[in-house]
C-alpha cells in the first residue's frame, strides 16, 4: 500500500473527530458567527471526497455506475426532511408547554452525547419501521439499491452485496 494511501486510512478518523468535531465544538462555544460551521463542514466535506479518491475501501467504487441522477434525488430529499425536522422542533417543543428535559445546564460536549444518542435512537427506530412498515418499505428501498459507495451517495448507507 502506497505511503499516501496508508496515512490517509490512518489519519482520516482522527482528523475527523478531533479536527473537524473538535473545531466546530470550539467555535460554537466562543460564538463564532453562525457563517463559520458551514464553511467548516464544506472542508470537512472536501477533505471526505479527496480522502475518498486516494484510499478508496474499494478502487472499483470510484467509477461511476450511472448513479448520479439516483443519488442527486435521494440526498435533495433527505437532505429536505432533515431541515424540515429541524424546523419542525421549536413548533413541537411549543405543543408541549413546560416540559423541560435537556440537559440544558451540562458542558457542550455532554450535550452532545446526549443529542447523538438521541438522534441514532430515532433513526434506528426509522430505519426499523422502513423494514416493517409497507408504505415505508417502498420508500426506504432505495437504501437497499447501492452497488458502489461513495461520498456523494453516503446517505444510502451501504452497498448490495452482489454473488
Amino acid at each position: 500500500m502506497p505511503l499516501a494511501r496508508f496515512l490517509v486510512r490512518l489519519g482520516y478518523a482522527p482528523v475527523f473527530f478531533a479536527g473537524f468535531l473538535g473545531a466546530a465544538v470550539t467555535l460554537a462555544e466562543r460564538g463564532a458567527p453562525p457563517w463559520s460551521l458551514p464553511i467548516l463542514l464544506g472542508l470537512a466535506l472536501a477533505v471526505s471526497f479527496a480522502a475518498e479518491r486516494l484510499a478508496p475501501y474499494e478502487p472499483v467504487w470510484n467509477q461511476p455506475h450511472g448513479d448520479a441522477g439516483r443519488d442527486l434525488i435521494h440526498a435533495a430529499v433527505n437532505e429536505a426532511s432533515i431541515v424540515l425536522s429541524v424546523l419542525a422542533m421549536p413548533l413541537v417543543s411549543g405543543v408541549i408547554p413546560g416540559l423541560d428535559v435537556w440537559p440544558s445546564g451540562w458542558p457542550l460536549w455532554g450535550q452532545l452525547a446526549v443529542a447523538v444518542l438521541v438522534a441514532d435512537f430515532g433513526i434506528t427506530l426509522a430505519h426499523y419501521a422502513s423494514h416493517r412498515i409497507p408504505e415505508l418499505w417502498s420508500l426506504h428501498a432505495v437504501h437497499h439499491s447501492v452497488e458502489r459507495m461513495y461520498g456523494f451517495n453516503g446517505l444510502l448507507k451501504h452497498p448490495s452485496i452482489r454473488r
